[in-house]
C-alpha cells in the first residue's frame, strides 16, 4: 500500500501541474474532461489510500482492530479502483497527444491489463484457495 500511496500522490501532482501549463489551454474540450476526471480519481484514491492512517491513530487502543482492518481494507480496494481509473485516464491523455483515436485502445488494453493483474488473478487464487481448503476439510 506504501508504493500505491506514493505513486498516486505523484500521480496526482503530476495531473494537477498539468492544467498550469501553456499548452493545457490547447487541449480539446473533451481531454480537459479526461484531465479533470484523472485529477479527481487520483485525488480521491490518494484520500482512500492515507484514509486508514488517520483511521488508525484515532481510534488507536480503543479495541476496535477488527474494524479497523475491515474498514482499511474497504477503503484500500476503493483507492486502488480510482488509482486504476487515474492511470488510464493519465495514459489516455497523454497517448491522445501522440495516438489520436488510437489512445482509448491503448487506454482499453491498460485497463483490462490492470483489472487482471490487480483483481482477477487474486481473486482466482483465492477462490482455488477456498477450493482446496474446502476439499480438505472433507478428507479430514
Amino acid at each position: 500500500m506504501r508504493v500505491a500511496q506514493t505513486g498516486v500522490q505523484i500521480l496526482f501532482a503530476f495531473m494537477l501541474g498539468l492544467a498550469f501549463t501553456p499548452r493545457f489551454a490547447t487541449l480539446a474540450t473533451w481531454q480537459q474532461v479526461v484531465h479533470l476526471v484523472t485529477l479527481v480519481c487520483s485525488a480521491s484514491s490518494a484520500a482512500l489510500l492515507i484514509a486508514p492512517v488517520s483511521y488508525h491513530r484515532t481510534v488507536f487502543r480503543r479495541r476496535l482492530k477488527a474494524q479497523l482492518v475491515e474498514t482499511g481494507h474497504r477503503y484500500a480496494l476503493a483507492g486502488l479502483v480510482l488509482l486504476l481509473l487515474a492511470l488510464v485516464g493519465a495514459v489516455e491523455l497523454a497517448a491522445s497527444l501522440l495516438l489520436g483515436e488510437w489512445a482509448a485502445l491503448l487506454a482499453a488494453v491498460l485497463c483490462i491489463i490492470l483489472v487482471t493483474l490487480w483483481f482477477l488473478v487474486p481473486l482466482r487464487h483465492r477462490d482455488r484457495h477456498n477450493d482446496h481448503q474446502a476439499c480438505t476439510h472433507q478428507l479430514v
